[in-house]
């Protein structure tokens, strides 16, 4: 269960985010608030979440990403059954 201590934190988060003016911005941002293995981690299941939207079999996302099938299938539940987060991201990215 989250506290409400733990979701003020994260609310923050999420304004500091918004308040990012571009791409340097974020980048710096980041490199201070995350170490490059969570960079790595969340930047492979964004091109996870595109790949399965793009129809991409679990075992070629595997071998092109590394993702293990465990997290492969966490992206692909939250792109079905999740808030919508990375379809609203993907749809921007295009």
């Amino acid at each position: 269960m989250i506290t409400d201590k733990e979701k003020k934190n994260m609310q923050q988060l999420y304004k500091a985010v918004l308040a990012l003016k571009d791409e340097e911005e974020a980048r710096k941002f980041f490199d201070d608030v995350a170490t490059i293995k969570e960079l790595l981690d969340l930047s492979s299941r964004l091109e996870v979440a595109r790949m399965l939207r793009d129809g991409a079999v679990f075992s070629e996302i595997s071998k092109e990403t590394g993702a293990s099938s465990a997290t492969i299938s966490r992206v692909n539940k939250c792109l079905n059954y999740g808030e919508g987060g990375y379809e609203a991201v993907l749809e921007r990215l295009k």
